[in-house]
């Protein structure tokens, strides 16, 4: 089993997978039985906070930053075996942040959690990078286009600066005839392929379902190459369809005997896998903002 327990799930430019990427790693994880933290660390805009039904006056990784909370005051029960720590909304929380206490906020989920997912904002701000050198692992997300590829060039040199240690890379919404391979993308960028998820309609529909691809299409082609990205990054026992059910790509399916990786549609809800649920405080995860906020982080300009 693999000794990393937090991941930094990053990428250059917006709109690629990068939110779900991260909520499906964690959603298949906690199915398995494996206790799951996501985080937004996006400070600036918060995709993750459609997850669940914040008031005003909620408690936020915002609050927990400047000093006004504890991490566990901004911890919100999705499903069995899965939390989230959502970033405010509001700009004057916002200003009032330390990144800084970001590490603390971590070490004590890592304490708490068998694995922690960081949904990394794309940039180059000052809270951007920290995450990617407090993470174990930074897994670098992109879809083939040239300009997503050229931006996570720069994610790299970020890495690198911060000291963090980059995983691999995750190719989303992959096609099996692509103009180009899928390894020399990697190669090119001088970093290990961890997968590629492949072009799937069933990921839009389950951001308009308000569910993660994983349980939205558990036999689909993409859920089942984030079933096998999550198995492959962390060694945890994940149930797979018997060889050839899948409908993956060769490179996909190749690939994913390494980690595997994401499909291409962001900011998604664990919540729905088990339907609205509530912590002990009575927390609830809400679909319909869950869908929303899903469909506008993931629509491109």
């Amino acid at each position: 089993m693999s000794h990393e327990t937090v991941y930094a799930i990053a990428s250059g430019k917006g709109g690629v997978g990068k939110t779900t990427t991260t909520v499906n790693l964690g959603t298949a994880l906690a199915e398995a039985g494996e206790r799951v933290a996501i985080v937004d660390t996006d400070l600036g805009m918060a995709n993750l906070a459609g997850f669940v039904s914040l008031t005003p006056d909620s408690t936020t990784l915002h609050d927990v930053l400047a000093g006004d909370a504890s991490i566990d005051d901004a911890t919100y029960r999705l499903a069995d075996n899965i939390v989230a720590v959502p970033s405010g909304t509001s700009l004057d929380e916002y200003a009032e942040t330390s990144p800084e206490g970001l590490r603390d906020a971590i070490e004590e989920l890592r304490s708490q959690f068998d694995y922690v997912f960081l949904d990394v904002g794309a940039g180059i701000s000052h809270e951007t990078v920290l995450p990617l050198g407090l993470a174990d692992a930074v897994v670098l997300v992109s879809t083939p286009e040239p300009a997503a590829v050229h931006d996570t060039k720069k994610t790299i040199e970020l890495t690198e600066r911060s000291g963090g240690s980059v995983a691999g890379l995750v190719l989303t919404r992959t096609h099996p005839d692509g103009d180009i391979s899928h390894d020399d993308i990697a190669d090119r960028l001088e970093v290990p392929l961890l997968g590629t998820i492949p072009e799937d309609p069933a990921a839009r529909d389950s951001v308009y379902a308000g569910t993660p691809l994983v349980v939205f299409e558990p036999e689909g082609p993409a859920a089942i190459a984030y079933r096998r990205l999550a198995m492959s990054m962390t060694g945890v026992e994940i149930s797979l369809p018997a060889d050839g059910d899948d409908g993956t790509d060769t490179e996909s399916t190749a690939a994913a005997t390494g980690p595997t990786s994401d499909d291409g549609t962001d900011t998604e809800s664990t919540a729905a896998a088990t339907g609205p649920t509530s912590d002990d405080d009575g927390r609830e995860a809400a679909h319909d903002d869950v869908s929303s906020a899903i469909t506008e982080a993931e629509s491109d300009p």
